[in-house]
């Protein structure tokens, strides 16, 4: 069983929902970015999703672009993000890790290399916000071979038929992009979120994440009832950019944004 479906169970049964935080790879710096990593799950993070730096974020607002042009700055690539996540499982086993990017570094990577050198670093699932799933084959079959999960978006307009299409082939959860445009700008109200589950549940019986959007503690617990897990991003990459001194780490950069990680997860547990 996977780490992503071994802990939506355990969840379940705790009868609560899943608080997933973002975290941009080398944003800051490699050992910065590290350190908040490896602190987060003892801060409330339940599955943790990292950010590959890419150069033409499309998917994203200006915060997380800032955010990657940081990392790339500080020396990000797929190989040295992966040796990251490698560096994080030698203290934790555990928690899921759910890397986040855009195909171009993969398509140049390799896509079957990728996927087995993913897996044995530790990966637990792939977000790739740019393969369409009629595109999906290019990584399909090897991600699935070395047991990762294809974490498949869909948004407010994806429609009833698209649905059916693509979410039998997801695993792992489904995302729910809340609303329709970039990260870090408006918030889904509970009423949407709360029309848009029955649509996604009818056809799939895999945990929805809600992200896009997801900014306070209140939202966070909103989304984690509503579906079964709030992805916060933006907002924490705001309180690490708000630390930094001309770019670089100071020694408020982790202790603050650990305190707002524990703060959205005493929302969602409460």
């Amino acid at each position: 069983m996977s780490r992503i479906k071994t802990r939506f169970d355990a969840l379940k049964a705790e009868g609560r929902g899943a608080l997933i935080p973002y975290l941009q790879a080398f944003d800051p710096d490699l050992e910065t970015s590290l350190e908040l990593l490896k602190a987060m799950p003892a801060a409330g993070a339940d599955l943790i999703e990292i950010g590959v730096p890419f150069s033409d974020p499309s998917a994203d607002g200006l915060t997380i672009q800032a955010a990657a042009l940081r990392g790339l700055k500080a020396g990000a690539t797929l190989t040295r993000v992966l040796e990251m996540v490698k560096r994080f499982r030698e203290g934790d086993d555990a928690t899921p890790i759910v890397l986040m990017g855009y195909l171009n570094p993969i398509d140049s990577y390799g896509p079957a290399r990728f996927c087995a050198d993913a897996a044995a670093a530790g990966v637990d699932g792939l977000i790739v916000v740019d393969l369409p799933p009629e595109e999906a084959d290019l990584l399909e079959d090897d991600a699935r071979a070395n047991g990762l999960d294809i974490v498949r978006l869909v948004a407010p307009n994806t429609s009833d038929a698209r649905l059916r299409q693509i979410l039998p082939e997801a695993s792992g959860f489904i995302y729910y992009v809340s609303i329709t445009g970039i990260t870090g700008t408006r918030t889904a109200t509970e009423d949407e979120l709360a029309a848009a589950m029955p649509r996604i549940r009818a056809v799939s019986d895999l945990p929805v994440a809600v992200g896009f959007g997801i900014r306070t503690p209140s939202q966070a617990a909103v989304a984690s009832r509503t579906g079964d897990a709030a992805v916060v991003a933006s907002a924490l990459i705001t309180t690490l950019a708000a630390t930094l001194d001309d770019g670089r780490a100071t020694d408020q950069t982790v202790p603050r944004v650990l305190s707002q990680l524990r703060e959205l997860a005493e929302a969602v547990r409460g």
